[in-house]
């Protein structure tokens, strides 16, 4: 068969009898969605917080005089197998609050000795004498007495920068009160009697400040740590009144709106010829402000000045018993305060909670909030927050809350009346045009955060998200 032949015996396409789609397309309307964006949440904080105006841009929080000090969590430096305390971060102490002679501290720092303990080893007895502060670098210890009724009870989970028996420094009949018992293996750094006496007996300002503490333990508190107000009550007869009144804190704490801002740049071209049926500008404005309000709710929870789980309270902070997120944990950071309003966990968190309560049998609530169920425990909602981090240790957080003024707990501060304000608090400021005619504008929000008193928010700290039950 030659070429040509072979050629003249192929079949033609069939020829096009109608309008094809694709040709018809570029006269049809498309049906189209707004803009869509994966970064939005349901953003329950915000929501759930009762909002301050704030005017002058801070917010000053007055207390009453309170003498709890310290208690703070230690910091430690690491080099290879060895663990050194930062001489300052003794100032985390109840009783070196407040003494910054670094000579001093550095002195203490270097006379604390390092221990390595096993898992299940116990590391002071109860009832033995007491004669030494323990600093725990690095693992979790249980403490435990034993009860009325001879059985044995679990006190407290200690972890990482926390530390007991401060008071066997100054108390020389000081005897343990609680057995501490190693969960995990780990290091301590331990002070004794000895050698904290040896570096007071040189250092005069040491001893004067050591004085003073002493004398300040002696004045009535309340169980809160406050001042007490002098009273009486179930008196007869002409009995003398004691006269009162109640001390301010000297220096409140101030908190200052912090801000979040972006510039949005828009070509006219687009804003002038693209505008249909959906309005650029207003679209690419929406997505702007979702943004900037993800990242408000960011700053809540995690900005080192005014964030949630930076500044609750050192004695708020509590380590599950177990690892997991176990109902005797909810109710233990539960218990801490009183009208708390919600719980806020990450969402695999919250998975961890309903493994455990699962593996019970538990069937948590559900309460209804705004139109929507949301799981409850005790009847306080836990709400999703996927801001609170999760370290590389698949372990977590959990805060328990009381909010607003009136109930003395946990408030969100903006300022409104804002130059042009978009929304309350969030203003778009128009910047004008460049020589490449782009619009711009400046989109800001102004936010902060304040724990008006210290039991206001608790911390359900290095919970464990990845393990399930068996």
């Amino acid at each position: 068969m030659t070429v040509d032949s072979h050629l003249e015996a192929r079949p033609e396409p069939p020829r096009q009898s109608s309008l094809g789609t694709a040709a018809a397309r570029n006269l049809a309307n498309t049906t189209k969605s707004a803009p869509q964006m994966q970064e939005i949440t349901s953003r329950w904080l915000l929501r759930m917080l009762p909002w301050v105006e704030t005017k002058g841009g801070a917010y000053r929080v007055n207390r009453r005089l309170s003498y709890t000090v310290g208690d703070g969590t230690v910091e430690f430096i690491q080099d290879g197998g060895d663990v050194r305390v930062i001489p300052r971060e003794l100032g985390e102490l109840a009783l070196l609050r407040g003494f910054d002679d670094v000579e001093v501290l550095t002195a203490l720092a270097d006379r604390c000795v390092q221990r390595d303990f096993r898992i299940g080893e116990t590391l002071v007895e109860r009832g033995t004498p007491a004669d030494r502060l323990y600093l725990i670098a690095h693992g979790r210890i249980s403490q435990s007495a034993v009860g009325p009724y001879g059985d044995e009870l679990a006190l407290d989970v200690l972890a990482d920068g926390d530390h007991f028996g401060e008071t066997a420094l100054l108390d020389e009949d000081a005897r343990w009160e609680q057995t501490a018992t190693a969960e995990t293996s780990g290091t301590l750094l331990s002070l004794s009697r000895a050698e904290f006496a040896a570096v007071v007996s040189a250092a005069p300002g040491l001893q004067s400040h050591v004085e003073a503490f002493t004398s300040l333990s002696r004045r009535r508190q309340n169980h809160r740590g406050e001042a007490e107000i002098a009273m009486s009550a179930g008196h007869t007869g002409e009995h003398e009144l004691p006269g009162a009144f109640v001390d301010y804190e000297e220096k409140p704490r101030e908190y200052e709106l912090s801000v979040a801002q972006t510039i949005l740049r828009i070509h006219t071209r687009v804003a002038d010829l693209f505008n249909g049926p959906m309005n650029q500008t207003k679209e690419q404005l929406r997505l702007t402000i979702e943004a900037l309000r993800e990242r408000q709710e960011h700053e809540l929870i995690n900005n080192r000045e005014f964030g949630l789980l930076h500044n609750a309270d050192f004695k708020q902070r509590l380590q599950p018993h177990a690892g997991p997120p176990t109902p005797d944990d909810m109710d233990e950071l539960l218990c801490r305060r009183r009208g708390s309003k919600f719980y806020l966990a990450h969402p695999r968190a919250i998975a961890a909670i309903g493994r455990e309560f699962n593996a019970r049998g538990l069937c948590p609530d559900n309460v209804d909030l705004g139109g929507q169920q949301v799981p409850a425990w005790r009847g306080v909602p836990i709400l999703p927050c996927n801001k609170i981090p999760i370290t590389k240790e698949k372990t977590s957080s959990i805060l328990c809350m009381r909010t607003g003024e009136e109930n003395q707990g946990v408030v969100g501060l903006h300022q409104t009346g804002l130059p042009d304000e978009y929304e309350p608090g969030l203003s778009v400021r128009f910047m004008g045009l460049d020589e490449k005619a782009i619009t711009s504008y400046l989109v800001s929000t102004y936010y902060s955060a304040a724990i008006l008193v210290p039991d206001a928010v608790g911390v359900l700290e290095n919970v464990q998200i990845a393990s399930w039950p068996r």
